[in-house]
């Protein structure tokens, strides 16, 4: 027989819009909202194995245990409190059913048993004798009565089948969502065509008034001149082509409605149910605006009648997630040019002054590097985009950790690459994001904006994230709620910064449109997401950097060349990162010998927007800079004095470079294109 638990409507509400958003989610992915069934009795579900397997099957056996409490008393005696119960169980019966174990002596140590219950709550105590141990008379409790007890699940349902017909059938969590939508779906349909049916039939009436009141002498005429109901009715009908409903509205019509106040509301009314009748059409017509009701009138519901939670999920001995064992922590994640991958804690690194060379990052082999870094936590999934336009999902504790000198994991170890295919772009999600978007950009200057319900479910072999066009790849791609300006940064130092609203949303397979006209041979570099209390940080391959303030970037129209942000030239070498920083960030630079170096963004210099800047990182014996990453952390305490023994020189030789530099604020403006 169908046995199916009661749920949270909170959650239920939660998993079904979810399910409506995206139709691939899978049932691990649903369990996220749709937690465990949820008693109204309360109680603690024990594990959650048999939960995955009801939610999986339709078929599944969940154990639930009362809530107890062990209290002090008197001289040095304890007593059990339960206040509340699994799901049907019976108090009365359950009382009887402890009071004859005790008689039987199958269970020893409890001298007393009483109910306290009232209209504050149910209160069930267990006096133990002085010398009785609570946990193991609870233990005995446990498993002799039905303090546990089990739920078994049989999601058993009447369903129509693939020929029409209906059948019974055990369905698992996923299609119990997704035949309630069908139901609703058809519910909703079916309801508007009914009110359509009534809106027209309205409508037809008030059009033949709107006629009887514009010819309203000759409608008088006709009825005084005719001997009955019927002859007036038929004359206005082969007068003015109305139907039998119609001329009938006419000959009822008393003649109060003939007055200049009644013409207005009859003529309101008129254009009222026509705009119901264009909406009613518009729900029949686009699945989109029925799934959008079925998700207004759940959030009604859950906003009226939604409550929190009552019963309790804890892990059983047996059935604890690798999760639940890994600590969460801050973590860097860092790609080199061959494609190994590994995390390493934020700790790892220490702070250096500006202009340092560097600590070894890691051991690689001959000619590799690292090429990307990236900062998150243990317990957030990473989304992996590539340069051909695919993406890939991992949690961030299944890269393995490694030493700050070792060369890391093979990428493709952990992600089905194909040849030639490297990860360029890499965000941080919980999971659990609503209303955001992943926002793109390209080499060649492309951008995009999907709404991230549309990557809810990856493949192991990865999922087409964007269509490029030929010798284009992905460069980029941001987490947003889509109210954003976006900065995009070239490597021959041009800029642009434009509304994110000016990019309209697109399927995941969009090609996208054009953020910036890129002269020949320069490509993007870097695309921010505007943040008005952050600096502009720009570096150099060859080391050079500096921040500028983002009120000298102003907007202008997608699609433009934009503005001189840097004024490269042979000897600061091309751009090869931007960010966004503010004073209290650190950030990390990498070259290719894997020297890395980490310093407080405050100790880099603020200069115009067409400047060279400062040297940050010493390029020796043509090293060039490949990567940048911010870290946003409080900044560390410098009392023991761990910095690069040649700081000192460093400083000294950056003071010169910045006064050189600085002198370029006072050549002339080139930079608008």
């Amino acid at each position: 027989a169908t046995n199916i638990p009661p749920h949270n409507l909170n959650e239920t509400i939660d998993g079904i819009i979810q399910t409506i958003d995206n139709p691939d989610i899978d049932v691990s992915e649903l369990m996220e909202y749709i937690k465990a069934p949820d008693f109204p009795t309360g109680g603690i579900i024990l594990g959650k194995r048999g939960i995955r397997d009801a939610y999986s099957t339709g078929k599944g056996r969940i154990v639930v245990r009362a809530v107890t409490d062990i209290e002090t008393y008197g001289a040095n005696r304890q007593r059990i409190i339960v206040t509340e119960l699994p799901y049907q169980v019976n108090k009365a019966r359950l009382l009887e059913k402890i009071a004859n174990l005790v008689k039987e002596k199958r269970i020893d140590g409890i001298s007393d048993l009483r109910d306290e219950s009232d209209r504050s709550g149910m209160r069930m105590v267990i006096e133990l004798k002085r010398d009785a141990n609570p946990n193991v008379v609870l233990n005995q409790l446990f498993t002799n009565t039905q303090l546990q007890d089990a739920f078994n699940v049989n999601m058993l349902a009447v369903v129509q089948g693939p020929d029409g017909k209906f059948e019974p059938k055990v369905v698992n969590l996923k299609d119990a969502i997704r035949y309630y939508i069908l139901h609703q779906e058809d519910v909703i349909r079916r309801r508007t065509r009914y009110d359509l049916e009534k809106a027209e039939a309205r409508a037809h009436i008030l059009e033949g008034l709107k006629i009887a009141l514009d010819n309203l002498d000759e409608i008088i005429h006709i009825i005084r001149h005719s001997h009955t109901e019927a002859q007036a009715k038929e004359r206005m009908m082969e007068r003015f082509n109305l139907s039998d409903k119609q001329s009938q509205a006419i000959v009822d019509m008393r003649l109060g409605r003939l007055t200049g106040l009644e013409r207005e509301k009859l003529e309101a009314e008129y254009q009222d149910v026509l705009g119901k009748i264009a909406w009613y059409k518009d729900i029949l017509s686009k699945p989109e605006l029925v799934d959008d009701i079925i998700k207004e009138e759940l959030l009604d519901i859950k906003n009226r009648y939604g409550d929190e939670r009552r019963t309790q999920i804890t892990l059983d001995s047996d059935d604890i997630d690798m999760e639940d064992l890994i600590m969460e922590e801050d973590i860097v994640i860092t790609l080199t040019q061959f494609g190994y991958i590994k995390r390493i804690s934020t700790d790892a690194y220490k702070s250096q002054r500006r202009g340092g060379k560097g600590v070894m990052g890691l051991t690689t082999r001959e000619d590799d590097y690292v090429t990307d870094i990236y900062t998150t936590t243990t317990h957030n999934y990473m989304l992996f985009f590539t340069n051909m336009g695919k993406v890939y999902k991992l949690r961030a504790w299944n890269v393995p950790e490694a030493g700050r000198q070792a060369k890391g994991t093979a990428i493709v170890n952990l992600l089905e690459l194909d040849a030639d295919e490297k990860v360029n772009a890499v965000i941080t999600i919980t999971g659990k994001e609503e209303n955001m978007y992943l926002f793109m950009a390209t080499r060649q200057g492309i951008v995009k904006k999907t709404p991230l319900s549309q990557y809810g479910n990856i493949r192991r072999s990865g999922l087409l994230a964007v269509t490029l066009k030929e010798d284009d790849e992905l460069i980029e791609v941001r987490l947003t709620d889509g109210s954003h300006d976006i900065l995009l940064i070239t490597q021959d130092g041009m800029s642009i910064r434009f509304r994110e609203k000016d990019v309209r949303p697109t399927g995941r397979t969009s090609q996208g449109v054009i953020g910036i006209r890129l002269d020949e041979g320069d490509n993007v570099i870097s695309m921010l997401r505007y943040n008005e209390n952050t600096t502009l940080l720009v570096v150099t391959e060859n080391g050079f950097g500096k921040r500028t303030e983002l009120e000298e970037y102003r907007v202008q129209t997608r699609g433009g060349k934009g503005i001189l942000t840097y004024r490269v030239t042979e000897k600061t070498g091309a751009l090869v990162g931007a960010k966004l920083v503010d004073e209290e960030d650190d950030i990390i630079l990498i070259n290719t010998d894997s020297n890395i170096i980490r310093m407080h963004v405050d100790e880099i210099t603020v200069l115009s927007r067409v400047t060279q800047g400062v040297t940050l990182m010493r390029s020796n014996d043509g090293n060039k800079v490949v990567a940048i990453a911010r870290i946003v952390k409080d900044i560390e305490d410098e009392e023991n004095g761990d910095y690069d023994n040649d700081s000192e020189e460093n400083e000294t030789g950056d003071n010169e470079t910045e006064n050189e530099n600085e002198t370029g604020d006072n050549e002339d403006d080139l930079s608008e294109t």
